[in-house]
This record gives structure tokens, C-alpha cells and sequence, in this order.
């Protein structure tokens, strides 16, 4: 197992400093041990989870989400059910934030549909429309 310091595991992990900083006062990522010198070292176990974390958010989790699914992950005896559960709770946030953009799309649509483009805003009817 190798160690790596803060700088190098951001370089490794393709995640700045700051945001490994972030994620430990966050609870995402344990407190790391230190070497005598005070300077903290980071196991392969770190960029793991940071690999972890990474997925997650480019799946939409959020923070709070990611912690619960860490917490889940970090104990054996946790039931799937409850992995389960919260992906399918932020999956159903998804299809409604999909179902808004395409009433917010549809509404556009038909506002860029009314402008010719031409002319003076004094009489363009998507700030008309905005005006209401």
C-alpha cells in the first residue's frame, strides 16, 4: 500500500487540495493518519473513495446522499435496501427535474417561435411575456 501527501493524491486523484480539505470537514474522507513531521498521509484507500465520490456526483448525488451511501458502503452489514432506496429517491428527483426542463424547453420554444428577431424590443414578445 503506498502513501502519498496531500499534494500528491490530488495530482493522482485529479482533485484539487482544497476539495480533498473540503471532503474531510465534510465527512466524505476519514481524518488521515500523520506522519511525525505532522504532515498528513493518504493510503490507496483514499483515492478509492475519492474515485468513489467522483462517480457519484457525476451521477447528480449530493453530498449529503454521497455520505449516506459512504456510510452504507463503510458497513458490511448494511442492507441493499438502503442503497437502493436513496437511488431510487434521487432518481425520481431526476425524472421530475427532466420533466421541469422540458415544460421550461416547450415554454421557450414557443416564445422564440413569436420573435422574428427583428427589429426594436420595444414590442418583442418574449420580454413581453417575461413582463407579465
Amino acid at each position: 500500500m503506498s502513501e502519498r501527501t496531500i499534494g500528491q493524491l490530488a495530482a493522482v486523484s485529479n482533485v484539487s487540495v482544497e476539495t480533498i480539505r473540503y471532503y474531510e470537514h465534510q465527512g466524505l474522507l476519514p481524518a488521515p493518519k500523520r506522519r511525525r513531521s505532522g504532515y498528513r498521509i493518504y493510503s490507496d484507500d483514499f483515492l478509492t473513495r475519492l474515485g468513489f465520490i467522483r462517480r457519484a456526483k457525476e451521477l447528480g448525488f449530493g453530498l449529503k446522499e454521497i455520505r449516506d451511501l459512504l456510510t452504507l458502503a463503510d458497513d458490511p452489514q448494511s442492507d441493499k435496501k438502503a442503497v437502493k432506496s436513496i437511488c431510487e429517491h434521487h432518481l425520481a428527483e431526476l425524472e421530475q427535474r427532466i420533466e421541469d426542463l422540458n415544460h421550461m424547453r416547450q415554454a421557450l420554444f414557443k416564445l422564440a417561435k413569436q420573435c422574428d428577431g427583428r427589429g426594436s424590443v420595444r414590442y418583442c414578445p418574449i420580454i413581453e411575456s417575461l413582463n407579465r
